[in-house]
């Protein structure tokens, strides 16, 4: 497999493109400043929950701050956060050849279809991430979680069954689908934790185990599955128990919560939301992918969303509070007590 694009060297495209350079394929990264220069002084570092700990040396990586107008990679890979997609899917329509296949590796349902509507030169294919990356420090990525990528894929598409190759000998599973919306609701459906994460200051296990947040998500998660019964759009299940299920499990006291959840709580402590880490560094965060995505579909259905737009009102609210909320005063807020 000739090359691999990485367009937004995040933590989820450094990384999946450090894992596939692992598993000897070129990448070359495109990123920010503040990341290049991480990369730059110290390589890429990525560990994981299983005590995996691998590294590629500074002098390894390709880093640039734009696509390079002379490449022409097999395969792209697109991290960027949901907002700069039609930005990110211009520079690439601008850039590569015609044809050239890109995997969005993003939050949210619409990303493939905005590159698409953007870049329509490109072929777009949709993809799901489903374990979580912190970025620990400088060139240093921590995988807290598992479970196996997804991406659409139709028959014949020599470049991705390429990658699913490649990935395999380092022992991450990709999964191609015909059809990825299923996945990518039900991804979502586990995102709505992000933002009760990230307002709660606490790593994601740590959260989990209190019972006031979980019921936040439950209702979060209960007023999505209602709207996508309304709209007849399938559900995958990407945990242990099917999604409705899993509320019940969720409202669980936490006694019985940590005995009945042992498989999801299999998190370690270094895991958090990247949504937590975009409130900390005062960047722009995925909400409106998120719970944002849950109110646009409330709103094609002439429905409403209350508990979703709530949430998402509280995240883009917090650069004038700058305070976690306790699992008391979210249930307060939403109205859920």
């Amino acid at each position: 497999m000739p090359g691999v694009l990485v367009m937004g060297a995040g933590s989820v495209g450094c990384f999946i493109g450090g894992l596939t350079q692992l598993a000897g394929v070129p990448v070359h990264f495109v990123g920010r400043p503040r990341v290049l220069a991480g990369l730059r002084r110290q390589g890429l570092r990525l560990t994981d929950q299983d005590g995996g700990d691998r590294r590629i040396p500074a002098l390894e990586l390709r880093l640039h701050e734009e696509p390079p107008a002379e490449l022409k990679p097999d395969l792209v890979l697109l991290c960027v956060k949901s907002g700069a997609t039609a930005e990110a899917a211009t520079a690439l329509g601008l850039t590569l050849p015609p044809g050239t296949p890109v995997v969005s590796l993003q939050n949210g349902i619409g990303n493939a279809s905005l590159g698409r509507a953007t870049a329509p030169q490109l072929r777009w294919h949709a993809g799901m991430v489903p374990f979580n990356i912190a970025e620990l420090s400088a060139g240093h990525y921590h995988r807290g979680t598992g479970g196996a990528l997804a991406a659409e894929a139709a028959a014949g598409d020599t470049a991705l069954s390429a990658w699913q190759k490649a990935l395999a000998h380092l022992g991450l599973p990709l999964e191609l689908h015909d059809d990825l919306a299923p996945v990518q609701w039900g991804k979502l459906l586990l995102n709505l934790n992000n933002p009760v994460n990230a307002l709660s200051g606490l790593p994601l296990r740590d959260e989990l185990l209190q019972r006031g947040y979980r019921r936040v998500l439950a209702a979060l998660q209960h007023e999505a599955l209602d709207l996508l019964d309304a709209a007849r759009q399938p559900v995958a299940q990407l945990t242990p128990l099917p999604p409705r299920r899993l509320l019940t499990m969720l409202r669980m006291p936490d006694i019985v919560f940590r005995l009945a959840a042992a498989r999801m709580l299999r998190i370690d402590a270094k895991a958090r939301s990247s949504m937590a880490d975009d409130l900390a560094q005062g960047r722009t965060t995925e909400i409106d992918a998120l719970c944002g995505e849950v109110v646009r579909l409330a709103q094609r259905l002439k429905r409403g969303a209350p508990l979703n737009a709530s949430m998402q009102a509280l995240i883009e609210a917090w650069p004038s509070r700058r305070q976690p909320y306790s699992p008391s005063e979210l249930l307060q807020v939403l109205q859920l007590d």
